[in-house]
């Protein structure tokens, strides 16, 4: 899929709800259908609707939830 690929494209709610969940590694379907929706990409989907996120995409979605939370803990 490649998260970090897509990630300029999604909308503000669906990434806050990846970096809100970054533990997350089966996505599901409401979010894949954001994904589709804002991307225009058909991720690969289970009978369920639901999408596994790859080792590469957990990291990323990790990374960018630790350094978003430490962006709003910094003082002015």
């Amino acid at each position: 899929m490649g998260i970090e690929k897509l990630w300029d494209r999604l909308e503000p709610g669906t990434r806050q709800w990846l970096v809100d969940n970054p533990g997350c590694r089966i996505l599901p379907r409401t979010v894949v259908a954001a994904i589709a929706k804002a991307t225009g990409e058909e991720l690969e989907q289970d009978r369920h609707g639901e999408t596994v996120l790859s080792p590469s995409d957990c990291e990323f979605i990790r990374t960018t939830s630790q350094l978003q939370d430490a962006n709003s803990h910094k003082s002015p």
